[in-house]
């Protein structure tokens, strides 16, 4: 079958992984039993090759309708034709559905609202990216799909059948009559089918868990659904054991159809912390703000001799991500290569402290008061930072280039010091306050006469360059100047021209900067970056405290981005020029800036604090 649009899956999940489940009922992505297990489904990635566990009904014509269980990550997948109205319910039980060792499933429950309707399913795993051949042993109710790494078993109350190393059943169901399939790792032999009692006690615990965890969210301002879905969102891409949030769910997904930008963000980055902390903190989720808190604290603990961090780690803490290309599959669109792991993790990228000092920063103020052997890790920290600012960097962007005299490097190591000087002071610890004191001054000078350009009156993507750069909205966001400091402003203004006129800004599309100019060191385009999109309409919100104008401005930009959520409320990393999802689904980063962006804004609208 034809691969689906990026924007055409919802997702399911139990804070350990997720699937990706299209609109024509098709599972495309599981990683099993973690975000960056290897693929048990792939599709996404190899239409032919990288497995998918399908069910659809056998009709000439239907249409498709997907939608959540409302306040919930239960999906719904409705098929309608001629022969009535069916559905499937995919759940991955978590709370109280789900036993003190969590056994992770994936439960499929097929039913038909009207009509009598004929289902096919067909389970196809390929498991470790369609690099292990597997065994099939259907046995008592089940199937067992067997490798030497992973073996899964497929229940369902109904015959099946091997078929090319899937699992294939066809069935009929008349009006409300269900059925289910569970699958999960193999716990006994001859495995045994769960009656359907416990299928809906497993259904109504997980809409019971999504219910009370959403009801702690104190946000009660405009666009609350969107920022509910977006918590929600958030909730499913955080691994339980250890309090990290995955970049992404998915990995090789491209930011331009055919292209080389495919990555794999199935990891956890340094830099998210802050915006993570932020946006949890700000809407009610101290608990989600604490565990992730603990890991980053973690992280601190394992500097490098030098006292440097790296800049992302596995969701269990783990330092290596070596990258590799999985030249057997064909890509999302035949967008190759397909990769795993990611290079990046070495990289240089200076801006990587500041993230992580205004996080502790927050957290101190508004959650818990850091520890003095934490406060020992930063304070070395800071000193590298100090010894090591000046240095040209990959950036924030992690280009593949030449490294540079990022501004936004500049900007954020200005902000780990000036963080640093802050806590130092509010908790009195013991820190090299005149040497900080001075290199902070030192970087924000530089910042003002190497960033800035009298030419283009705007700050540059970095020293000597003639390219714009989105990262710069975070200036105000971040305190290091006004947003309605002149240069700031002409900064805004030149950002808002359009792409023809040297700008980043297209129908309220933010780019992050123009590939054209070689700095990431990749041939080809990408589309609009959303989390830059949110961060202009934050910096123009703070600019509308004397420029009430803007506000509006703020609020037309963010309703209009608002539009470019998926069917069920979800964001990939960027939308590309038809207003297709590009890049790997559903995006963090995309979410906590709409969370952030919402509060700020329906505040200056006048709501709630």
């Amino acid at each position: 079958m034809p691969y689906q649009p990026i924007e055409n899956y919802g997702v399911i999940g139990d804070m350990h992984s997720v699937a990706l489940i299209a609109m024509n009922g098709s599972l495309d992505w599981l990683c099993f039993p973690h975000f960056d297990s290897p693929a048990v489904f792939a599709a996404i990635l190899d239409d032919a090759r990288g497995g998918r566990f399908q069910i659809e009904p056998i009709a000439s014509e239907i249409r498709h309708k997907q939608f959540y269980w409302p306040d919930t990550n239960v999906l719904v997948t409705r098929f309608y034709c001629a022969e009535g109205v069916g559905e499937v319910v995919d759940f991955m039980p978590v709370g109280r559905a789900a036993s003190s060792e969590h056994v992770h499933q994936v439960i499929r429950r097929v039913g038909v609202v009207r009509g009598t309707m004929r289902f096919r399913m067909r389970c196809a795993p390929a498991f470790n990216y369609a690099r292990d051949a597997h065994t099939m042993i259907f046995d008592g109710c089940g199937v067992i799909f067997r490798t030497p790494a992973l073996s899964l078993v497929l229940t369902a109350p109904i015959q099946m059948r091997e078929e090319n190393d899937a699992a294939i059943a066809e069935f009929t169901l008349n009006e409300q009559e269900t059925i289910h399939f569970v699958l999960e790792e193999l716990q006994q032999t001859p495995p045994v089918c769960p009656p359907a009692a416990y299928i809906q006690h497993q259904f109504e615990a997980t809409v019971d868990y999504w219910h009370r965890w959403l009801a702690q969210c104190t946000y009660t301002g405009r666009w609350r659904e969107i920022v509910y879905r977006s918590a929600l969102a958030l909730k499913l891409l955080t691994f339980a054991p250890t309090g990290a949030i995955v970049a992404a769910a998915t990995c090789s997904l491209p930011e331009e159809i055919g292209g080389v930008r495919n990555w794999d963000y199935r990891y956890t980055w340094i830099r998210d912390a802050a915006f993570t902390l932020y946006a949890l903190m700000r809407i009610g989720f101290t608990e989600e703000a604490q565990a992730f808190m603990q890991w980053v604290e973690a992280r601190c603990h394992e500097l490098e001799p030098d006292g440097s961090l790296q800049i992302m780690y596995g969701i269990d803490g783990r330092h290596t991500l070596v990258e590799e290309e999985l030249d057997h599959l064909e890509g999302y669109r035949q967008s190759r290569p397909v990769r795993i792991g990611n290079g990046a993790y070495n990289q240089l990228q200076l801006d990587i402290y500041g993230e992580l000092l205004d996080a502790v920063y927050l957290f101190n103020k508004h959650g818990a008061p850091i520890s003095y052997d934490l406060w020992c890790e930063l304070r070395r920290m800071i000193n590298w930072v100090c010894a090591n600012w000046h240095r040209k960097d990959e950036g924030i962007w992690e280009v593949r280039g030449e490294p540079q005299h990022f501004v936004y490097s500049k900007l954020m190591c200005w902000v780990a010091i000036d963080r640093g000087l802050r806590i130092a002071e509010k908790r009195s610890f013991p820190a090299e306050r005149d040497t900080w004191l001075r290199v902070r001054d030192q970087i924000f000078e530089e910042i003002m006469e190497q960033g800035w350009s009298d030419e283009h009156q705007a700050f540059m993507q970095f020293y000597g360059s003639d390219t714009l750069d989105a990262s710069n909205l975070m200036m105000p966001l971040v305190f290091f100047v006004a947003a309605n400091d002149p240069r700031m402003r002409s900064t805004l203004k030149a950002i808002m021209r359009s792409p023809a006129e040297g700008g980043l800004l297209a129908n309220s599309l933010v780019y992050r900067y123009d590939p054209a100019h070689g700095v990431d060191g990749l041939p080809g385009e990408e589309g609009a970056f959303n989390i830059c999109t949110f961060w202009l309409v934050e910096a123009l919100t703070r600019a509308s405290v004397t420029e009430p104008a803007l506000q509006e401005q703020a609020r037309l930009i963010f309703e209009r981005m608002l539009t470019y959520a998926n069917h069920v409320g979800l964001y990939a990393e960027q939308t590309g020029a038809r207003g297709e999802a590009l890049g790997n689904f559903p995006q963090a980063f995309t979410h906590l800036a709409l969370i952030s962006a919402a509060v700020n804004l329906d505040h200056a609208l006048g709501g709630e604090r």
